[in-house]
Parts: C-alpha cells; structure tokens; sequence
C-alpha cells in the first residue's frame, strides 16, 4: 500500500507515525514544499526571542528519525492532484501514484489589499525563511509596523518586544484578538500592551506602504509611520489553491466527512486545509490551531488504514496566548449561546478577568486574561458536557471555583 502524506505541518507528520505504527511495512511518502526539516510555526516566535535555536522548531529533533521510521521524504511542491487516477502533479514534473492521501497542506497568508504590500521589508511571520529576514531586520532600537493583533499577531507581538524594537501595531478591530476576546477583554490586553511600550491602534488601518528607507506606511487618519520592517499578520486561509479541476469539493477548506474522508474516498484531508467537525456546535469548519491538527492527523491516518473505523468527534476550538507575560485563553463558545446564561468578574487595576458561558446547566465556553489555575479543568468541563446541576448557580455566584466543581461533578468528590 502506497500512502503520500502531502503536507510536513503538526498534522502531517503525526499522520506518518500513525500510519507507520497501524501499518509496518507500507510505504510512506512526506512531501513539503519547504527546504526545511518539518517543523512548528507556533515555534518561530521562540526563534525570535532567541530562547531556542532553528533546531528547536524542528517536530523532531532526533537525528535521521524519519529514516528510521522509513518514512521517504521529499521537498516539493504540490501542482494539482488527478483523483481519478490517483496520481499527484507536483512542481518538478514527477507524477507519483498512491492508494491513500492525506492532503495536509496547511494555511498561507493573507496579503491585505493595499499598495506597497509586497515591497522589499514587508514580511509575513510564518515561515522559517520570513523569521531570518525578520531577526535580520529587528534590531534594537529599529522601527516596526504589526499589521494585526489577532491570535497570530499577539504570538509575534511579544518576540519583537524581547528583540528591543519601537513597536506599533495597527488593527482593524476595535480591540485585541477579537476571535478570542471580547470587547472588554481585548481591551485590557491592549493596555496591558501599551504600559509597557508598544504603541497599539486599534480601528485603524493601513491604506499603503510607500518605499524609502525607512518605508512610510500610510494609516486610514493620514498618519504615517516611519519604518524600518513591516511584518503583515492579517490572517490565512487554507491552502487549496492547487485543487483546482481535481474534483476533491472545497468550501472555506477542503470538505470531509466525519472520517476527515473527502469528496473521493481514496483522499483524506487534515490540519488547517480541512474543513472538519467543530465539537461544541458539530457543524464542520476550519480551525487553524496546533491541536486541531494533530488530533486531524491521527484520526484522518487511522482511517486511511483501517477503512473508517474512527469517526471524530470534533475539535474544541483553544487558544492560549502568553502576551508580555499576560496569560489569556479561549475554550469552546467563549463568545455565549442563544438563550443561554453567562457571568463575568473584572478586576481591571490586576488585569483579571474571567467570563463563563452556559447552555442549560452545561459549561460550553470560557474566556480569561490573568487567570492560569483551573482553566484545564474548565476544558474539561466543555469536553466533557458535564452536568453542573446545582453547581451552576455557584459558578454563577463564584466563577473561581471551577476545582471544586470539576472535583463535585465529575469525580464525585462533595
């Protein structure tokens, strides 16, 4: 049986090893399209900020591992795909055949529409490639422009601040990470952000970026901003541009069934590419987070194997994000359901906030800024849709106390 595995992203790589455990003597085939090691964005960051070196982004670090596992890699990049003949096109004009796929060709950026976007000093943060030129670029005492604070942007914000930098960052928004925050939250990141020196517009936009050193970047009010790096951090999508005439159906991303099986029944699809069940509503959507794509890539690979022996259950949309030392997080339906309960303690002068949302007596979402006890235990909660009974009415009067409610309602301890 002859598996390829297109894509060397979190999923990807999982999907390998899974199949490698389940089938020992197939063959194996990892393409990606970088000339890199397979490797963690979530990790450049910490690239950035010097507390690892380009080794520590790599998902493996053990010398010759995939070798070892006789996994067959191969840096390429994908062209289209012909299902009916089960056959790959990739960039340097192979063909190769294949019994299984999994399509696990992750995210790109999105470039805004504006002039000047693709000047010489406009980077994105997501590749290994983008973090040289941007640990180049960011000195200490240089200045930079972040276009957006949503998830990807907070996780940059941070390595930049460490490299030294004069810092502003333009959002659309009218807050920080509004995928994850409410107002009044996004809000107080924002100030926690702007007490300690980053300059943060939020409802602003960037309308061009004009050449010069430094380049002039050209804000919605008239103002411009001298700089010496733009970094552009206004979201991705998924990466299905190459799937043109294959026949596998997308939408936002590839659609698959509850097997993460798409359109043809020999290609599967994992990562931030599919569009998968979402846990809390069970509608299916992309969720570009690390988490999601494992899960992704084990669940799509045991089917591959086993001809759909297991369904997914569904992927809890999580976010955590350490910003200068803020904790924040989302779990689930952070943002409420209709007709359903919710209550929200603020303690702006300490940065602390927590907001817990109901449906029933069931605990779907969570939101946090300065909290870090007890919020795994508030996912376990979600996850588990565990019954609160009298617990809920306590919650409501003391958010705080979600060990004790965890412990009553789920282990049975009183």
């Amino acid at each position: 049986m002859q598996y390829i595995v297109a894509g060397a992203g979190p999923a990807g790589v999982v999907a390998c090893e899974t199949i490698r455990k389940l089938s020992p003597d197939a063959s194996i085939t990892l393409i990606g399209a970088e000339p890199e090691p397979p490797y963690s964005r979530m990790a450049i960051p910490y690239l950035l900020s010097e507390k690892i070196a380009e080794q520590g982004t790599h998902l493996r670090k053990t010398e010759g591992y995939y070798e070892q596992l006789n996994i067959k890699r191969l840096q390429q990049r994908i062209s289209g795909i012909d299902a009916s003949a089960k056959q790959l096109k990739l960039d340097n004009g192979e063909s190769p055949d294949f019994d299984r796929l999994l399509l696990a060709t992750g995210a790109i950026p999105i470039n805004p529409p504006i002039p000047g976007v693709d000047l010489e000093g406009v980077r994105h943060c997501w590749t290994l490639e983008d973090a040289r030129e941007i640990a180049a670029r960011a000195k200490s005492g240089s200045s930079v422009v972040l276009m957006g604070a949503g998830f990807i942007g907070c996780i940059i914000l941070e390595s930049l601040v460490k490299r030294g930098v004069s810092l502003t960052v333009v959002e659309r928004g009218d807050r920080m990470v509004p995928r994850m925050m409410d107002d009044t939250a996004g809000n107080m990141l924002k100030q926690w952000c702007v007490d300690r020196g980053v300059r943060v517009l939020t409802s602003h936009s960037v309308t061009s970026i004009e050449a010069g050193e430094p380049l002039s970047v050209v804000l919605d009010s008239g103002e411009s901003l001298s700089a010496d790096l733009v970094i552009s951090a206004t979201g991705v999508r998924s990466n299905i541009d190459y799937l043109q005439d294959s026949g596998i159906e997308t939408d936002q991303g590839i659609l698959v069934n509850g097997y993460l099986q798409t359109s043809h029944p020999a290609v599967y699809a994992a990562g931030d590419v599919a569009q998968g069940r979402d846990f809390s509503t069970g509608e299916f959507t992309v969720q570009a987070i690390q988490p999601t794509a494992v899960e992704h890539g084990r669940v799509a690979a045991t089917n591959m194997v086993q001809d759909n022996t297991l369904e997914h259950q569904g992927s809890l949309n999580m976010n955590v994000l350490d910003t200068l030392g803020l904790i924040s997080t989302s779990f689930g339906q952070w943002m409420g359901v209709t007709g359903g309960d919710s209550v929200c303690i603020v303690d702006r002068e300490r940065y602390k906030y927590l907001n817990l949302q109901f449906k029933d007596d069931v605990l779907v979402g969570i939101s946090s800024l300065g909290h870090t006890e007890n919020i795994g235990v508030a996912r376990g909660l979600i996850r588990g849709k565990v019954s609160l009974g009298q617990w809920k009415g306590r919650l409501q009067k003391n958010p705080e106390r979600l060990m004790e409610a965890w412990l009553a309602c789920s282990v049975g301890v009183a």
